[in-house]
């Protein structure tokens, strides 16, 4: 594999590492921009197949940089990926929280974290309209993810597998009643 290559993963996943404010899924629609449009590693069709893969496999919630490494440098572009996804941001949480831990009672401290709670939810939104823009499901994908959302948001109990099954229903049923 070219070094050109496997510096370019590591060059595109380790500055993800560093911004994913609340999580893996806020970083969606960066690494969405970067290896479909600006290196072209993927088409839109292929990111949301390699998406719905790494989702789908065990383990964290952020295979997808392994899964995009795999598919554009073989096993050695998907550890390059892995390392260049989670080794900054482990380092500097790890670091951050030993420099600030003794100063959790304080404001400057609280208002940091209440701070970054809404960067962390917009940068999720970001990430979740990338993904539909991607899907092109139209009016039904937003109205079943508006509905998945809502039921989770006013009846926090209702399990979450149950929330799947009946969104693939609803999907499954009216895509089988439309005509052509």
């Amino acid at each position: 594999m070219r070094l050109e290559t496997l510096t370019a993963i590591a060059l595109v996943f380790i500055p993800f590492s560093l911004t994913s404010i609340g999580g893996g899924g806020a970083i969606v629609a960066g690494i969405q921009h970067e290896t479909v449009v600006v290196h072209a590693w993927l088409n839109s069709r292929e990111f949301l197949d390699v998406f719905a893969v790494s989702r789908a496999a065990p383990g964290p919630g952020m295979m997808l940089a392994t899964v995009i490494g795999w598919k554009v440098a073989g096993w050695l572009g998907a550890l390059i990926a892995t390392l260049a996804l989670f080794i900054p941001s482990s380092l500097l949480c790890y670091s951050l929280f030993k420099l600030t831990n003794m100063h959790r009672e304080k404001k400057w401290h609280r208002a940091m974290r209440e701070g970054l709670a809404p960067v962390g939810v917009g940068l999720i939104i970001a990430g979740i309209i990338a993904l539909f823009r991607l899907a092109d499901g139209g009016n039904l994908a937003v109205v079943i993810a508006s509905l998945a959302a809502a039921s989770l948001l006013w009846c926090p109990r209702f399990p979450v597998l149950g929330v799947l099954v009946l969104g693939a229903l609803v999907a499954t049923v009216v895509s089988i009643s439309l005509p052509g």
